[in-house]
C-alpha cells in the first residue's frame, strides 16, 4: 500500500510533536496508545502508557533530562489505512556533565544516532504511537 493516497501531514506532525514534547510528561504520554510498547535507545522496554509515564518521570528526575533527540522521517509505509510504519533517523544530543571517561559515574550512551521505527495507529481520528523501537547505529 503506497503513500500517495494518504495525508502524511498528521503523521509528520505526530513525529514532530514527539520530538518537541519529549521532556513534557503531560503532553508526551497522550501521544501514545494505552498499550504502547517502547524499546528505548539503551534497550529498556516499557509496556503501557502508565509504565511510559513512570519511566519518563524517572528519566526527567535524572541526568537523562539533559539528553535530547531529533527524529527525521525517512519512510512511511501503510499496512492498512489506520496502521503506518514510520522509519526515522534519530540523532542524540548528550548534554550531561561528566559523561564517559575512566572517572565518570555517568556512562556514555551507546551511540550518537539510531534507527527509530514507529508503528502508528489511528484511534478516534488521531494518529498515536503504538510501538517505538530505537536501535543505536554503532560506527
Amino acid at each position: 500500500m503506497g503513500t500517495e493516497s494518504f495525508d502524511l501531514a498528521p503523521i509528520r506532525r505526530l513525529v514532530a510533536d514527539a520530538v518537541k514534547l519529549q521532556n513534557d510528561l503531560d503532553a508526551f504520554v497522550p501521544l501514545h496508545t494505552e498499550h504502547v510498547n517502547i524499546v528505548n535507545f539503551g534497550g529498556r522496554r516499557v509496556s503501557g502508557r502508565d509504565a511510559l509515564a513512570e519511566a519518563m518521570r524517572e528519566a526527567m528526575a535524572s541526568p537523562l533530562a539533559d539528553v535530547a533527540t531529533t527524529a527525521e522521517i525517512q519512510d512511511v509505509h501503510f499496512v492498512r489505512e489506520d496502521v503506518a510504519i514510520v522509519v526515522c533517523l534519530k540523532q542524540v544530543f548528550d548534554r550531561r556533565e561528566g559523561v564517559g571517561g575512566a572517572d565518570s559515574t555517568t556512562p556514555a550512551l551507546p551511540a550518537a544516532s539510531g534507527q527509530l521505527t514507529y508503528v502508528l495507529v489511528k484511534e478516534d481520528d488521531a494518529w498515536r504511537i503504538a510501538s517505538a523501537q530505537t536501535t543505536p547505529i554503532l560506527t
